[in-house]
């Protein structure tokens, strides 16, 4: 099979029978500026991190609430930054615009969006994996498909409609997010170390013939 033949896409009764991902590392909820300094000063020393936001839902139509929450994960912990507590410091502005530190994250013009709203950034050193896994044959786009045809687990999404503004953070918040910012360093990682072969996925896509003679 020609490799570059084959497309990737797992269905939602492939994902939902799936087991679901544990996280596996530590979370740091940072809720004053101090401790956004401090925590961005440990977060310089890496490479490259995950990078993701939450947004408390609106169910009013037209209205759209600011970034509550900044997720940086360095693989081994994913820092939490309550920016709807401290605001958007300029240590955060300039992580962002850092061309040395490489931050992974998933349709991040939909983060880049939002954080406009709150201070106008020049994003650098971004990979976007919507983008990055097209070169390794999968189609599917979202996070939760991505991880699940590579890692053959699945994200839940149970706090995705949760309130990021609340006082504080439930666990499964916590979690949730940290995964989210998690799981695209990790799918980084594996896909840079060579050891990912779509020929060999469970999820190689094969389309119905189209009927040439339909009109």
């Amino acid at each position: 099979m020609d490799v570059k033949t084959v497309v990737l896409s797992i269905t939602k009764e492939q994902l939902a029978s799936l087991p679901t991902v544990t996280y596996p590392g530590h979370i740091v909820v940072v809720n004053t500026v101090e401790q956004a300094k401090s925590a961005l000063e440990t977060i310089r020393r890496y490479r490259v991190v995950g990078f993701d936001t939450e947004t408390k839902p609106s169910f009013r139509k037209g209205h759209t609430n600011q970034v509550a929450l900044i997720q940086i994960s360095t693989g081994d912990c994913c820092y939490l930054f309550r920016i709807n507590k401290f605001g958007f410091t300029p240590e955060l502005k300039q992580f962002i615009e850092d061309d040395d530190i490489v931050k992974v994250g998933l349709s991040l013009k939909d983060d880049f969006h939002v954080l406009n709203k709150l201070h106008k950034i020049s994003p650098s050193a971004f990979i976007d994996l919507q983008d990055m896994v097209k070169d390794f044959c999968i189609r599917d786009c979202s996070l939760q498909k991505i991880y699940g045809i590579i890692f053959n687990e699945r994200i839940s999404k149970s706090q995705r409609l949760s309130n990021w503004e609340a006082s504080l953070l439930t666990t499964p918040q916590q979690i949730y997010a940290s995964i989210d910012a998690w799981a695209c360093i990790k799918i980084y990682n594996y896909l840079t170390s060579g050891d990912f072969n779509p020929e060999d996925s469970d999820y190689i896509y094969t389309p119905v013939p189209e009927d040439n003679h339909s009109e």
